[in-house]
């Protein structure tokens, strides 16, 4: 019989799934999704490879529940980073900023390193998880509308213009100094395109979500880097 990981059967469980999802994550970082088998997935996570199959079907059905629970995961920890900021431009400005800073393997699979890599089916449900960042974002353009900083548009066509241009153009530079500068230049080109004033100060400062990558071009703790959320 399986050793038992925790306090309880559910624990276990839970436990089991954490390791999953940090193997696979930590495996996205290093090769492509499609040369990942399940037997390098269990290896990594310490785990039977049996033990795998008694939670996921396949391959597939685990990138989704791992997705699932990193989506949810980035969007709270941004959600309440941005509850400490009141103008609506700068939650903006840090939404952009977040997002471009976002670890790639998060990146939507018809853009990101996911692509061609998994099913149409899969593919979409994927896309699907973006739904709590594109509610996040249209809560903030809306409350720019109403206190009139920006001007009347509709979100939902603006919406994926945005993403389009934060995650589906060009990579954020790794180098610290290019990577500031094309910071500084999206930050720009954006609040332009929604009819927003440049503020003369700098974007806030927020305690980084587990997902993005650091300014400073460190590791940050909890994060992958460069290996598909958005």
């Amino acid at each position: 019989m399986p050793k038992i990981i925790g306090e309880s059967l559910a624990s276990h469980r839970e436990l089991t799934r954490t390791r999953l999802f940090d193997a696979l994550g930590s495996l996205m970082a290093e090769q492509a999704f499609d040369s990942i088998t399940m037997s390098q997935i269990a290896e990594r996570a310490g785990v039977g490879r049996t033990a795998v199959y008694n939670h996921f079907a396949d391959k597939e059905d685990l990138l989704l529940a791992f997705m699932e629970h990193e989506a949810g995961r980035y969007a709270e920890e941004l959600s309440r980073a941005l509850a400490g900021t009141q103008d609506p431009i700068d939650r903006l400005r840090i939404y952009v900023r977040q997002q471009a800073l976002i670890a790639r393997h998060f990146h939507s699979p018809t853009s990101g390193p996911l692509a061609g890599s998994v099913s149409r089916g899969t593919a979409g449900r994927l896309r699907a998880h973006g739904a709590l960042l594109a509610q996040m974002l249209s809560s903030i353009l809306t409350d720019a509308m109403d206190q009139g900083l920006i001007p009347a548009q509709e979100p939902e066509q603006v919406i994926p213009l945005i993403h389009a241009t934060v995650i589906g153009g060009r990579p954020t530079p790794t180098d610290p100094e290019q990577r500031r500068a094309y910071l500084e230049s999206l930050d720009a080109f954006v609040l332009r395109a929604v009819g927003a004033r440049q503020p003369a100060h700098a974007v806030p400062t927020i305690a980084q979500p587990h997902a993005t990558e650091p300014l400073d071009g460190a590791e940050a703790p909890g994060s992958l880097r460069h290996s598909a959320v958005g």
